[in-house]
């Protein structure tokens, strides 16, 4: 792909753009450096990289990369044998703990079993060394400090720095006090030549003997070592010099280990920076809120609802772009300022983004093509020093691209012919655009010249169209019209500017009959395809509307169709049930009835006796319609709840009292001095008669129905307050340990009320954002006492 195009179509800013989401300077070097491939199989690679980068940013919130240092020079520097500085070795320890970092992500991945094509590829490549990574940690800091940790000889060393220290400055001190304090110019200890010094006034030098290190710009302070700690100063000073020299033993020793595993963190290097691009890829896609092109090997580009991604989404025009199945020609005719040049360079960058493999600023279900090379002749490119016109420049500029075109090629051309006499002008642009046809290449061209109008109706794989200009506002709509050619709006305009109708009908007169009638015949078609469109979205509307209603159909019937089966089960199980039970006391007492006519062969049954055991046989009967009974009244129990009624809380087998009713699905039960909010199938009325006879059951938390997690997102401050007091309760009740209360991001006024509560709250031990790979600071996790 040639390089001037880049430069044409201005990508260098979308490069801009997408190198901001990434974290890395390997990643942001990287994206500058993305090749646009030409290859169907390595833009389908690309792509579906970036598809990967998207779920996991949906799904993970993106493979977390942290800020990276280019290592690449540190690397060359341990290839050539030289030791590294503690910066250097922070800077390679990052991307140690970053590969381990990595690679237990894309494990988590994979046992969520979250659909990826390329990335996991890509992280098979990272090798960990744990070992080094592990000596890295206990002897460098974040900023290449080296740690009293990396040696015991190091930390003996540092010890006796910090005594002398002390030593130095409690000697120091006293003569920032007492008499000896008004010799000196100010009262404090400072550093000169790395050794501690008074700033003593220049007249009583003599009084604390010792070195002059330094003086005040006047000559009036001297800076002194005092004689007295001139030896501390002295073994403070050995002291520094064994700690340089254990720090360098120290980072070369750590700069050896790294040697041997130089391979290993070009690989990682490279590894986490492609990794970083795919993240960045996916963070712009979503920024920009683009859609997976789908590639197309016969080159039949369909762009639906397209924008130029560099323009304000809000106030961009978004435009359907067709090419390359019906025709390979775009002729765009009309007057200047249309929007014709955007609308050509909105094709060239999605077209490029595509084939760099990023997502593009259309609709979904979008069609790109593969091309070899994409030209474009767009703006002036009028040169001074060469002494060329703008003619020249634009001729020379297409003598070049069609040296080079072939039926791989996409051409991008502005203003075709323009910049020399309209009638030879027009000719050279229609020859043109032949020649080009001949090679069976693809082009968009934009021209002013009428002539040019009924190109597309005279050539095969040629189609007109223009800018949409509305002649009410007197301003153009920058909508492409496929089919319709351009047409001048001079008259109309000047009409409207208040031209005089004599000075506008005489200019129409000059008008030649055939080019009057193609402008009716351009705006005929105009107003047809304006009906066309109105009617089209309104189908379109109807259509979305009826698929809704019809899905919302589908869905109702087979969620009847799923509680019909269930209930006709459970049915048929409570049958069953009621039978067997039936059977088995209608069992039992006919054989006590056996019995009986047994003891009648030798003595006399009993009339109470008979009785009593074919009422039982009657009861049976009535048992049945008794349970019927007592569900219909169950059912008119809990339509005629009222505050202050006691009921039974079915799934924690507590008796509470009826306090406020929330909803017609919901009440605030008080159990004890606990207050829940329980739907109402989850309770059952208790007469006045049966309340002595109840029994405390205490369920566990499997046996309840509360949730581990309560999700107050979209609910107003006070509402998800209430709600949170409630669950906190219940959750307690239930014996969890710990629970997790999400409350999203938003302006952080719910995420302030959940911490006020908790921190207020008698039987919360403690809470704390929960990890970045599970809500971070959008979810809390609390722990009880």
């Amino acid at each position: 792909m040639n390089s001037k195009i880049e430069k044409v179509l201005e990508f260098d800013k979308i490069r801009a753009q997408l190198a901001e989401y990434a974290t890395s300077e390997k990643g942001k070097q990287m994206i500058k450096e993305l090749p646009i491939e030409v290859e169907e199989k390595a833009i389908q690679n690309k792509i579906e990289e970036t598809a990967d980068g998207v779920e996991l940013l949906r799904l993970k919130q993106g493979i977390p990369i942290p800020r990276l240092k280019d290592i690449s020079f540190a690397l060359k520097r341990l290839e050539l044998e030289a030791g590294l500085n503690g910066r250097e070795l922070s800077d390679i320890l990052r991307v140690l703990t970053t590969t381990h970092e990595v690679e237990r992500f894309f494990e988590k991945v994979e046992e969520e079993e979250i659909a990826l094509k390329r990335v996991p590829r890509l992280v098979e490549k990272l090798e960990s060394i744990p070992e080094v990574t592990k000596e890295l940690e206990a002897s460098i800091r974040e900023d290449g400090y080296v740690l009293d940790s990396a040696s015991p000889n190091l930390h003996g060393i540092r010890v006796g720095i910090q005594k002398t220290e002390q030593e130095i400055r409690r000697q120091m001190d006293q003569y920032l006090t007492g008499k000896n304090a008004q010799y000196l110019s100010d009262t404090i200890i400072t550093i000169r030549n790395d050794r501690y010094v008074l700033p003593v006034k220049a007249e009583y030098k003599s009084v604390f003997g010792g070195t002059v290190h330094d003086q005040s710009g006047t000559g009036q302070t001297l800076f002194m070592e005092p004689q007295a700690v001139v030896n501390l100063n002295n073994k403070l000073r050995e002291y520094q010099v064994q700690e340089k020299r254990e720090v360098e033993r120290i980072l070369w020793e750590l700069s050896q280990k790294l040697m041997p595993y130089t391979n290993s963190l070009h690989q990682n290097h490279y590894v986490l920076a492609r990794l970083d691009v795919v993240n960045a890829k996916a963070l712009y896609a979503n920024e920009i809120n683009a859609t997976e092109p789908i590639i197309d090997r016969q080159n039949h580009v369909a762009l639906w609802k397209a924008w130029h991604p560099l323009l304000d989404r809000e106030k961009a025009v978004s435009n359907d772009i067709i090419l390359g199945e019906e025709y390979q020609a775009i002729v765009i005719t009309g007057p200047n300022t249309g929007g014709k040049t955007i609308l050509l360079k909105t094709v060239g960058v999605i077209q490029l983004m595509a084939q760099m493999g990023l997502y593009i600023p259309a609709g979904e279900n979008s069609r790109v093509g593969i091309f070899t090379e994409i030209f474009a002749d767009i703006g002036d490119e009028q040169s001074i020093e060469q002494n060329l016109s703008t003619f020249s420049s634009h001729m020379s500029n297409i003598v070049s691209i069609l040296k080079q075109i072939n039926d791989k090629s996409l051409l991008l051309i502005d203003e075709i012919g323009s910049g020399t006499d309209p009638q030879e002008g027009s000719s050279l642009a229609i020859a043109i655009l032949d020649y080009i046809a001949s090679k069976q290449s693809y082009v968009i061209a934009s021209t002013h010249y009428p002539e040019l109008k009924a190109y597309g109706y005279d050539r095969p794989k040629t189609i007109n169209a223009s800018m949409e200009f509305d002649g009410d506002t007197l301003q153009p709509t920058y909508q492409l019209l496929l089919g319709i050619p351009g047409r001048s709006n001079a008259f109309d305009i000047s009409k409207r500017l208040g031209l005089p109708s004599i000075i506008i009908d005489q200019a129409r007169g000059l008008l030649s009959e055939e080019d009057q009638d193609l402008n009716a015949m351009i705006s005929d078609l105009e107003q047809k395809r304006r009906r066309a469109q109105r009617d089209a979205d309104k189908m379109r509307h109807q259509l979305e509307l009826s698929t809704q209603l019809l899905e919302d159909l589908q869905k109702e019937t087979e969620q009847f169709k799923a509680n019909k089966a269930r209930l006709l089960e459970e049915a048929k199980e409570r049958a069953n049930s009621l039978i067997e039970q039936s059977k088995d006391d209608a069992d039992k007492i006919l054989s006590e009835i056996r019995e009986l006519q047994l003891r009648s062969k030798q003595t006399t049954v009993k009339e109470h006796e008979m009785i009593e055991k074919k009422t039982a046989l009657t009861d049976l009967k009535h048992e049945q319609a008794l349970k019927k009974n007592k569900v219909l009244r169950k059912v008119k129990a809990k339509k005629a709840l009222q505050v202050g009624q006691s009921v039974e809380v079915l799934s924690f087998g507590q008796r509470g009292t009826l306090v406020e009713k929330v909803s017609d699905e919901e009440w605030v039960v008080q159990m004890g001095i606990i207050k829940m909010k329980i739907a109402i199938e989850d309770l059952a009325p208790i007469a006045e008669t049966q309340e002595a006879k109840q029994q405390v059951i205490v369920k566990s938390a499997r046996s309840s129905h509360v949730s581990s997690e309560l999700d107050l997102r979209g609910k107003r401050y006070e509402e998800a307050m209430k709600d949170l007091e409630l669950y906190l309760d219940a959750a307690i009740l239930a014996n969890y340990p710990r629970v997790t209360i999400i409350h999203g991001r938003g302006t952080g006024a719910i995420q302030q009320g959940v911490h006020k509560v908790l921190r207020s709250h008698r039987s919360v031990a403690s809470f704390e954002f929960a990890p970045m790979n599970t809500g971070g600071n959008g979810a809390t996790i609390v722990t009880f006492k």
